[in-house]
């Protein structure tokens, strides 16, 4: 997922679940500027804590905050 589609589902979640950037930064215990960044596209690949941290202050999974759909998780996976 492009950093472009990344901010744009956190800002779509944002706006499912009505939530401010200011409320979901100190939520998620992140820098406000660092949210900001990620919803504009500046941040090309934040960091798997802050994705984390994001992904727990709306409760959701990491495949959700991503919007992943993918059911056969691990059936490609080479042993």
């Amino acid at each position: 997922m492009s950093s472009v589609n990344l901010g744009k589902r956190i800002k779509e979640l944002r706006n499912k679940y009505k939530i401010t950037q200011d409320k979901l930064a100190k939520k998620a215990d992140i820098p406000f500027s660092t949210l900001a960044k990620i919803e504009a596209g500046y941040t090309p690949n934040p960091s798997m804590e802050t994705l984390i941290k994001i992904a727990d202050a709306f409760s959701l999974t990491m495949d959700d905050l991503i919007g992943r759909k993918n059911n056969n998780r691990g059936t490609n996976a080479k042993t």
